[in-house]
C-alpha cells in the first residue's frame, strides 16, 4: 500500500466518494500517527479532493504508550518484552506526552478529535484510567474500545464518542498555503507537526530545491514528506517528544503526476517490505475443530 511514511498513505478519493453515496457515516483510514498520516490527509487528500472531515480519530495503545514512555524499545522479530505484560501507569503517563501532541497536531487542524484506546487484554484498569484523565485535561473526548475481544459490540462507546464529536462546528484550516515557498511550508511541517528546532539540507537537495521553487509547474505542488514512522523525529530511536532537533532533508524527489514534492528525511528506505520470517508463516486453519491457530 501507499505507507505514509514514504507516500501518501491514504485510501482513494474514489473510495470516499463512494462511501458518502452508500453510508450516513464514512470512515478513512491514515497511515500511522497524526506527524505523517494525518499531516498528509490533511494538507494533501483534503485539499484536493474537497472533502472537509468531520472529525478525526486517533488510537492509542497502552502498548505503543509504554514504548514511548521508557519501556524497552520492541525488536522486530523477536518476541515482545516482558515489560509490557505488567502495569506500569507511570511508562503510560509518560507516554501520553507523544499522545497530546498527535492531539495538538489535530487540533491544528481546526479538527474535533476523538481518542480511541483500543484495549487488550494485557491492559489494566489505571493504565487505561491514566489515558482517559490526561486526554480528557487536554479537551478531547475519549473512548474505550474492546473491539479486539468483544468484535463490534465492544466498539459502541468508541462510535458513539464519534457520532457525538461528528455533530459539533469545527474549523478546518490547511497548515499551509500552496502559493507559499517551498521551503517555508517544509518548515511549518517540520517545527508545527513534528516538533523540530529547524531544517537542514544537504548540498544536493538545497540544490534541487532551488530549481524547483524556480518552476512554476512545480512550485506549487504539495509536500509528502518521507520521514519515519516510528519516531515524531527522523530518527527511529527517539521516542516521546524528542526537542532541540534539526530534520535533515537529503534529497528532494518530484512526482509531477501526482503533483507532489517529496523531501526525503532521514535514514529510510523507499522500498518497504516484510520481515524475512513474516507471521502469516505460522497463521493456519485447524481442519478438525475449523479455528484459526496461530493468530496470537
Amino acid at each position: 500500500g501507499p505507507f505514509a511514511n514514504i507516500a501518501i498513505g491514504q485510501s482513494s478519493v474514489i473510495a470516499d466518494r463512494v462511501g458518502l453515496k452508500l453510508a450516513d457515516y464514512n470512515v478513512t483510514e491514515s497511515g500511522f500517527g497524526a506527524d505523517i498520516g494525518f499531516e498528509k490527509f490533511w494538507n494533501l487528500k483534503c485539499r484536493f479532493s474537497g472533502n472537509i472531515p468531520n472529525c478525526a480519530v486517533v488510537v492509542a495503545t497502552v502498548r505503543a504508550l509504554k514504548c514511548h514512555g521508557g519501556a524497552p524499545v520492541p525488536v522486530p522479530g523477536k518476541p515482545m518484552p516482558e515489560e509490557y505484560d505488567k502495569e506500569n501507569v507511570g511508562w503510560v503517563e509518560e507516554g501520553c506526552k507523544n499522545l497530546l501532541h498527535h492531539l495538538a497536531t489535530v487540533k491544528k487542524a481546526g479538527i474535533n478529535p476523538v481518542v480511541c484506546i483500543n484495549a487488550f487484554h494485557t491492559d489494566t484498569k489505571d493504565e487505561t484510567l491514566a489515558i482517559r484523565r490526561i486526554c480528557e485535561a487536554a479537551g478531547a473526548r475519549v473512548a474505550v474500545s474492546t473491539h479486539w475481544e468483544h468484535g463490534g459490540d465492544g466498539a459502541l462507546e468508541f462510535a458513539d464518542a464519534v457520532i457525538d464529536a461528528c455533530g459539533e462546528p469545527n474549523d478546518f484550516r490547511f497548515l499551509y498555503d500552496l502559493t507559499a515557498p517551498l521551503k517555508e511550508s517544509i518548515s511549518l511541517i517540520a517545527k508545527e507537526v513534528y516538533g523540530a528546532a529547524g531544517v537542514s539540507y544537504s548540498a544536493e537537495a538545497e540544490e534541487k530545491l532551488k530549481r524547483l521553487q524556480a518552476d512554476p509547474a512545480v512550485s506549487q505542488m504539495g509536500i509528502c514528506m518521507v520521514k519515519s514512522h516510528l519516531s515524531l523525529s527522523h530518527d527511529p530511536s527517539l521516542k516521546g517528544v524528542p526537542t532541540g532537533w534539526t530534520l535533515p532533508v537529503r534529497d528532494i524527489l518530484t512526482y509531477k503526476g501526482a503533483g507532489l514534492v517529496v523531501p526525503v528525511a532521514g535514514a529510510i528506505s523507499l522500498m518497504p517490505g516484510t520481515a524475512s520470517d513474516p507471521a502469516y508463516r505460522r497463521v493456519d486453519v485447524d481442519l478438525e475443530t475449523g479455528r484459526v491457530k496461530g493468530l496470537f
